[in-house]
């Protein structure tokens, strides 16, 4: 029988001698079984617990029959326990090690110590361990060109943090997918196209880094995906990107955005969803206005540096308004604003996506196709601790979309906004 775990082998001796052990334990296997080249069988031979290291793979063997004191299992649940040799007077301190493996090899030790009959133990072959079994596993692997690329063997199922840059990738290797503790994945400077959607079965992914590929779009799957729970930085740029989707602003674990140097002619509809969301820039890009949900951001650094930003003009609205309005639009309005509940089971599936998109009126409510829409200047320092300024000439303004839910609530908005520019 064997268990992976981190072991700390601890002579109790050490504190008659002024010493102390190291307080930290050392990846290794552990083995039960009889010394090679005994017979099985019956009940001939002692039983041994074999610790194998990196340092030492041929391993440190102490006899089990009769020869342990106590066992220390109050931590057995979290993968850690200890047990207390005679002979010689060691402590061997587990941890790190799998909870349900970890109580299957401790009541095997403990029978070979009652001296149970070899026969009915789960015994192994007391050999030298695998450097691969006793090196700690590899969380981090940085790849930056295209010789260093594997191609014929599979990444460590270990990693956390892999970076594959200047590798010319045209599409994300399947093998990457299949690492599952990933936390940070950097694929940056790569002529990646398109993003699977199997990218959201990462389930720990943290930081993703796209930035300088050839991407036109991100896709509503990984909007949907366990990224949500997840995500926490997400660098989108240098690509090719004209928009992002509704669903984007689903991703509301995000706090730091970089959407710099790309196409977009808009940002995301819901930008206030992203309540986590701390860093954004945006610069270099084709935006004319910011979206009305941008206000309820509370952001630490803004970037929105070389956009071709509209003049606004509150005065020159875009009426779109239907009186009366129809039947359609005051079922949505009192959808939204009385918060009843829906779904795909209720309506049909175009009606929901129409609800998802409602816009909100200056007085709170809602309108859905119905409104009179206008862009206002707005302090980018509304939004954000520190901004960097919007052009060469010192400003850090740029209009922002409002709406209306009728001509009273214009009406209402123009009277102030006439008094207060005199």
């Amino acid at each position: 029988m064997r268990l992976q775990c981190e072991v700390e082998v601890v002579s109790r001796l050490l504190p008659s001698c002024g010493l102390r052990g190291r307080g930290r334990g050392t990846r290794a296997l552990l083995s039960l079984g009889r010394q090679p080249g005994r017979a099985r069988g019956g009940g001939g031979g002692s039983v041994y617990l074999m610790v194998c290291t990196a340092r030492d793979r041929a391993g440190a063997r102490y006899k089990v029959q009769e020869n342990i004191e106590r066992f220390f299992t109050r931590f057995v649940e979290e993968g850690k326990a200890t047990v207390r040799l005679r002979e010689p007077a060691v402590d061997v301190c587990l941890s790190k090690a799998n909870a349900s493996n970890l109580k299957n090899f401790l009541s095997a030790v403990r029978l070979a110590h009652q001296g149970t009959d070899i026969g009915a133990l789960p015994l192994s072959a007391l050999v030298p361990a695998k450097t691969s079994e006793v090196e700690k596993p590899k969380t981090k692997m940085i790849i930056t060109s295209r010789r260093d690329y594997p191609l014929t063997k599979n990444f460590p199922y270990s990693l956390e943090h892999l970076q594959a840059s200047y590798c010319k990738l045209a599409r994300i290797d399947t093998r990457v997918l299949c690492l599952k503790k990933l936390r940070k994945l950097d694929l940056s400077h790569n002529h990646i196209k398109q993003l699977p959607a199997t990218i959201g079965d990462l389930i720990c992914l943290q930081e993703l880094n796209l930035h300088n590929n050839h991407l036109e779009s991100f896709s509503v799957a990984l909007c949907n995906s366990t990224l949500q729970k997840s995500l926490q930085f997400l660098d989108l740029s240098q690509n090719k990107i004209k928009a992002l989707p509704i669903q984007f602003c689903q991703l509301q674990e995000l706090v730091n955005l970089k959407l710099d140097d790309n196409e977009l002619i808009r940002l995301p509809f819901k930008m206030g969803q992203l309540r986590h969301l701390r860093f954004l820039s945006a610069a270099r890009n084709k935006l004319p206005f910011l979206p009305s949900d941008f206000r309820k951001l509370s952001l630490e650094n803004l970037d929105l540096f070389g956009n071709p930003f509209e003049q606004s003009n509150p005065l020159v609205p875009s009426i779109q308004l239907k009186i009366p309005l129809t039947l359609l639009e005051c079922a949505a309005r009192a959808t939204v604003n009385y918060r009843i509940p829906y779904g795909c089971h209720l309506l049909p599936s175009h009606l929901c996506e129409d609800l998802q998109v409602a816009k909100t009126c200056q007085c709170g409510s809602a309108c859905l196709s119905s409104f009179i829409q206008i862009t206002m200047t707005m302090n980018l320092h509304h939004v954000a601790h520190t901004v960097v300024l919007v052009d060469n000439m010192g400003g850090t303004e740029a209009p922002i979309i409002c709406y209306f839910c009728s001509l009273d609530c214009y009406s209402q908005f123009l009277d102030r906004y006439l008094q207060g520019n005199g």
